[in-house]
Parts: C-alpha cells; structure tokens; sequence
C-alpha cells in the first residue's frame, strides 16, 4: 500500500507510452509518465430531463427507463476491464445522461463499485438536484458517511434547457446563483457530516455563448469550485440539437477568453495531456486575488524539475488515499531519491514568489483564500470526422488524407476512453459518442424500454 508506485501501475503506463503516437511524446506529455488517462461509464444510465444545444447522447438516449440494478452491472463490469488494462489507480467518470435521475442508493452502490476497481469516482451532472440527494449519496441508511470525500461535476450554461427556476436562461450570468447553491452544497457537506469534496464546473462553448466566457470564469473563480473545464462544441450526438458554426469556435479561442476572465495569463505550455489539438490543462494557485501557474513554461528552472521530477516520481497517486498511506508513499519516494529534496524546494519557493510570497499565502490562508485551481478544454471532434478515421484505425490503416490523419492521431492519443468488456476494447470517448452510441441505445431501448414489458413476457437481451 505504501509503495510509491504500484507494479501494475508502473506496468500500464509502460504501455500507455508505448502505444502514443510519436508526435505527442514530449517532455511535457504525462500521459503514460504519471497517469493513463481518465476513464468514463456509457450505456449505464443514458436518460436526462433537460435539453441541451448541442446534446451529445444520441437521439434514443431518452427513450430508455433508469434501472439502478442495470446501472450497477454496468458499471462493475466496465470498470473491471479498466483495472486490468489500465491498472489499480485511475480517475473515472459516472456519466451517461444525467447521474441524479438515478436512485441515491443506486449512484452511490455505483461509485463503490469504481472505488471497488480502484477508481476514483467523479459524477457527471447537470446539477439541478436539492441538497437531500447528496445526502443520500453520501451517507449510509443509519446517516454514516459512505465516503471520505466525494467528486462532481456540474454542468451550467444557457444553453441548457428545463433547469428549476430559469428553464431558458437568456444569459450565462443569470445561472450564478445556482452555480453558487450547487457549490454551497458541498461546504455543507463537509460542515455538517466531514465529507470532503472536488467539484469541478463545465460548460459547453458555441458561437451563442462564447463572448461570456470571461464573464462566468470570472464569477466561478469566486466561488469553490476546484476546476474549470470548457468544452468548445462539436457535431456529435443527437443531429437535432446542433446549432451553427460550431467550427468557428476553436481551442485557442476559449483559452483566450478565460485568460482575460481571470485577468491575467494562464499558461497551459508546461503539461500536456494527450494532444494539444484536443486539451490544454493548466493548475494555478490562487492566494487571495493573486493567481500563480504551478508550472511557468518560460523558466528553465520550473521545466528542469519537471522532468526531474516526472522521472523520479512520475506515477504516484494519491487520489481516494488515506492520508497515512500518501505520507508514507512521500516518504519512501524521497528517501529512494534525496537527491531531488532540494529541487521540490526550490521549486516551492519559485511557486510561492508567483503567488506573491510566503507572508501573503498565510494571510490568503487565514482568510479561507488559499487554494489550488485547475483550467481545462476538451475540444471533442465532429463525429463525420471520426467515423471514418475509426473505421480505418480498426482495420490497421493510416489515412494518406491530412484532415483524415489528424484526427487518427488525436485519436491515438486520446486522454480519455472507455471501455468495452464485450469486446476488450478500450476507446475513445469521441468514438463511443459519435460511432457506437447510436447501436448501443437502440440495443438499451430493447432491454430497458420505457414501457415495462407485460407480465410473463420473456427479458429481452441486446
């Protein structure tokens, strides 16, 4: 338990580098250094109650009832595959339509069952549910703690439709209010029952809505959330709720927008997950108004220990770990390699110079300000785009068409996947959405339609 890195993890991200494509093997690349990628659920509960422009699922995902037994089969299964491919420690989501339509007891026998595969478990949801719900989740039938800390992620942008109390909201600063009630739910966890808690803010980015970027990232920023992720949109999904010019809204445009709601540069140049062309990821510390990148890509010294330290320690998880165990892992990490004790120093103190130093971090500290923040996009592809790019991964070709290829090769990279235990086959998230959704819900519809079959009528099985 308190081995820096365990064998198989070691193991997977051995594989996990191997197979990248050899354009995204850079110094700056983790994948396969320190993480696999994060994972996701699908076909588990596919149905939602808002609309949404653009809508990911397919079009049959609301013609499918929520079944918590299936749900909990489904994901046990899924996520077994993954900790045999992927290893013993990895991040996955619990996503499919929307998370909080399923029976607490079911969500949370569900994230047991990640953590069971040693998963750390985020749930994907639009947020509009009471305060009740988490409880529900979060503690056992006798009002005991399931978890030590729990993760979600919300999803606000006015784009959406149906929420509680603005169905059709005209602007992304009138959905503040109830980014701040979801958040406070979570301050309230912890005061009233210990749990702890990551949150995460995701918004969906169109033409409609782009120009508010730096509007809703300035007002979350003040709220606590522990990431900010935006998702430019893509032609995916359910064709009828696709909008126009999605294409003119690129990766850079939205990175450009946050920096100036966050009033200053974000640099995202020092890490890099996958490909470029799909994430850029950047962690700041935020000390009061000051917001400080853990990682400036313009100093030699903070990429020197980067790769020092990606080297010596790359593969650590502390993730849904004791306390005691990630002391111990430090420990024996620093002890393998004292030679690196100076540069995570040094490294502290350039960190803590960018936050505006050591006098004012205790004061941010002391005034509840002092905490770290994650920056991402994740730019999914058109599924015209992917459908034929897979199609010929599948069958061992490289396109000798440019655009063709591109998209191969943001596929061979590809952060985050899913799995198959029907075929062994791990995946891309924009295959699965934009190739093998379509089958799948049809095949859900069969097993699990809305109407119950009669009685004494055989189950159908896709």
């Amino acid at each position: 338990m308190t081995r820096p890195v365990h064998p198989e993890s070691r193991a997977a991200l051995d594989r996990r580098w191997t197979e990248l494509p050899g354009h995204v093997k850079t110094p700056a690349q983790l994948l396969g250094k320190t993480a696999v990628g994060c994972e996701g659920t699908h076909g588990v509960f596919p149905k939602c109650n808002l609309t949404c422009t653009p809508c990911y699922h397919s079009a049959d995902a609301n013609k499918v009832r929520i079944d918590g037994g299936h749900t909990v089969n489904a994901v046990t299964e899924q996520m077994a595959l993954l900790r045999r491919l992927r290893g013993p420690r990895a991040h996955a989501q619990l996503i499919g339509g929307e998370v909080s339509l399923l029976p607490a007891q079911d969500h949370a026998a569900a994230l047991l069952a990640m953590r069971t595969a040693g998963r750390e478990p985020m749930s994907m949801t639009h947020g509009d549910f009471d305060y009740q719900y988490l409880l529900d989740v979060a503690l056992d039938r006798n009002g005991q703690p399931r978890f030590r800390k729990v993760s979600f992620a919300a999803h606000f942008d006015s784009l959406m439709r149906g929420r509680r109390g603005v169905p059709r909201p005209r602007s992304e600063s009138e959905l503040d209010p109830y980014r701040e009630r979801f958040a406070a739910m979570f301050t309230a966890l912890r005061k009233d029952h210990g749990i702890g808690s990551y949150i995460a803010h995701n918004m969906t980015v169109t033409p409609a809505n782009i120009d508010q970027v730096p509007g809703v990232t300035g007002s979350v920023l003040g709220m606590p959330f522990d990431m900010l992720s935006f998702q430019p949109a893509a032609y995916m999904g359910d064709d009828r709720r696709w909008g126009k010019d999605f294409a003119n809204v690129t990766i850079d445009a939205v990175w450009d927008r946050i920096e100036q709601g966050a009033g200053q540069r974000i640099p995202w140049q020092g890490t890099q997950f996958g490909d470029t062309r799909c994430n850029r990821t950047a962690v700041i510390l935020r000390a009061g108004g000051t917001l400080a990148p853990l990682i400036d890509p313009d100093d030699p010294d903070d990429i020197e220990a980067r790769d020092r330290l990606l080297a010596d320690f790359g593969g650590m998880y502390f993730g849904g770990t004791p306390h005691w165990i990630v002391a111990a892992k430090i420990i024996r990490a620093l002890l393998a390699h004292p030679g690196e004790v100076p540069v995570v120093l040094r490294f502290g103190q350039r960190l803590a110079r960018r936050a505006g130093g050591l006098h004012h971090i205790f004061a941010a500290a002391r005034a509840n300000q002092l905490s770290f923040r994650t920056f991402v996009v994740h730019n999914f592809m058109d599924a015209a785009d992917v459908a034929p790019a897979w199609d010929l991964m599948e069958k061992g070709v490289v396109s000798e068409d440019p655009k063709t290829r591109e998209v191969q090769e943001r596929l061979g990279a590809c952060m985050y996947t899913m799995s198959h235990p029907d075929t062994g086959q791990v995946v891309p998230a924009c295959v699965q959405h934009s190739v093998l959704d379509p089958a799948e819900n049809a095949g859900l519809r069969k097993l699990l339609p809305l109407t119950p079959r009669g009685h004494g009528e055989p189950p159908v099985h896709p």
